[in-house]
């Protein structure tokens, strides 16, 4: 079946990419198409929902299913590959049981209809959203509950990390911090998402240990997903979105379904700086998911993010393997200037087509940066899968692009700098892909300056990756 849309994708091969992958891998790869660079040592940790459906019941939304981790492993001009799912006690309990026990918050009601549902106000930790090292403690996070922490070498699950207590079990930990590159801290937020909303602040030094944990009131509703850090600032942007918890609460409908877009309210920009009262600005009402990186010029904070002029509102009872992309918002690249001194904001759209998974070199991270890295779909137009890679130089406003189109579908890309050099752009774009042809999945590695010159190394699975989330890279190997 081909969308109506645009002939450059097949529905039915994108579908193939939402599959489980039931089996544990531990290997070298043995085909290799290019070749791997000398100086790309390391390992590229990669998260994202691996199994899909519990006993004969699958999950209503891929959110909600099991987080599974890859390490894709560079040495040596060689590669391996390990997965392992991420042993949460609610996954432990449904692979017992057979069956769904837990509602998720993305789509997945427990079955037996509302009655089973009703009342219960309990999610399942999945795991499933990003992975980072910190510390020689690698963690498994989700939003809304401690990270669990896995070794590194095996990738086996070690329990809930708590941080020697500084954190409670059920506390929310961001599947987004983001690393200061003078300090190698990891900073990081909760929030407690209410009538009025709680933002928790943490700070985790090199060692992994909890230095810093604040408290922050907010009023109205708080969904977010993500933030901006930078030397003087933690910058968030509260959508305007209601939730309604009356259908979630008498177990019609799963806690996702019940938000919408507040039509008219702005978007409340927060700048909490490092010390004193925090500043709020408000600016045209939108939905962001995702940011690319936060920076100071002179009295001006410059925000890059991707935006949604619409809430991409999940449906009750909807069949993700039927989405229509065309008629989902597209994500698109803004910049955003905000002054705290003057509290104004304005911005300008820097790539008018969708995009998402934004990627830049890690030390520019709280500092300026010229280039960036996106996941984009084959040709602009109406919204469709991610099927390129995108580098924007936001001086110029020049691109370049490669697309595996039309059978192949992109995850998020992860710059992983040349060591040897200080350049910028100098480093690998590395991003998993999934093969509708093979039906299987390829680590590509791609010339971070010189994009368009396609893979410099195409490295095939044995089998599928469900499509993930996100990743990190460390320079650190385990595999012998």
């Amino acid at each position: 079946m081909v969308s109506a849309a645009t002939s450059t994708y097949s529905t039915a091969d994108w579908q193939l990419g939402y599959r489980s992958l039931s089996q544990e891998y531990d290997y070298w790869i043995s085909e290799l198409e290019g070749r791997i660079p000398a100086r790309l040592r390391g390992t590229l940790f990669r998260n994202g929902p691996g199994k899909l459906e519990a006993g004969s019941q699958r999950y209503g939304h891929p959110f909600d299913g099991d987080g599974m981790i890859c390490a894709i492993t560079f040495v040596d001009g060689k590669v391996h590959f390990r997965n392992r799912f991420v042993r949460t006690r609610e996954f432990e309990a449904e692979e017992k049981a057979g069956r769904v026990l837990y509602r998720g918050v993305f789509g997945t009601q427990k079955p037996g209809g509302w009655w089973a549902n009703f009342l219960d106000l309990k999610f399942k930790n999945p795991a499933n959203t990003n992975v980072i090292y910190q510390g020689e403690k690698l963690l498994a996070l989700w939003e809304a509950s401690a990270p669990y922490r896995l070794n590194p070498k095996t990738l086996a699950t070690e329990g809930i990390e708590t941080f020697a207590g500084g954190i409670a079990a059920h506390q929310p930990f961001t599947a987004h911090p983001r690393r200061d590159p003078a300090t190698g801290d990891l900073i990081a937020f909760g929030v407690r998402a209410a009538l009025n909303s709680t933002l928790l602040f943490y700070r985790l030094d090199p060692k992994g240990q909890l230095t810093e944990k604040r408290e922050y009131q907010i009023p109205g509703f708080a969904f977010l997903h993500d933030f901006v850090w930078t030397p003087h600032y933690r910058i968030f942007f509260q959508n305007p979105v209601a939730f309604n918890p009356l259908p979630f609460v008498l177990g019609w409908q799963s806690a996702g379904t019940c938000l919408t877009l507040k039509v008219g309210d702005p978007t409340r920009i927060w700048l909490f700086p490092n010390s004193g009262t925090p500043i709020q600005l408000e600016t045209e009402p939108g939905f962001v998911f995702h940011f690319v990186n936060g920076y100071e010029a002179g009295e001006q904070v410059i925000v890059d993010a991707i935006l949604y002029e619409e809430y991409p509102a999940l449906e009750p009872n909807a069949d993700y393997l039927q989405i229509d992309f065309t008629q989902i918002p597209a994500g698109k690249l803004w910049r955003f200037y905000l002054d705290p001194k003057a509290g104004t904001v304005s911005r300008e759209l820097l790539l008018d087509r969708s995009v998402e998974f934004p990627a830049i070199h890690p030390n520019c991270m709280g500092g300026s940066h010229r280039y960036l890295y996106i996941g984009t779909t084959h040709v602009p137009g109406p919204n469709a899968p991610l099927q390129a890679i995108l580098k924007l130089d936001t001086e110029t406003g020049r691109t370049q692009q490669y697309s595996f189109a039309p059978r192949g579908f992109v995850g998020e890309p992860v710059f992983i700098p040349d060591p040897d050099s200080h350049a910028e752009d100098e480093g690998w774009i590395v991003t998993v892909i999934f093969d509708a042809a093979s039906q299987r999945s390829q680590v590509v590695i791609l010339e971070a300056q010189d994009l368009a010159a396609g893979p410099i190394a195409r490295i095939p699975l044995r089998h599928h990756i469900p499509y993930g989330l996100h990743g990190s890279f460390t320079p650190q190997v385990w595999v012998e």
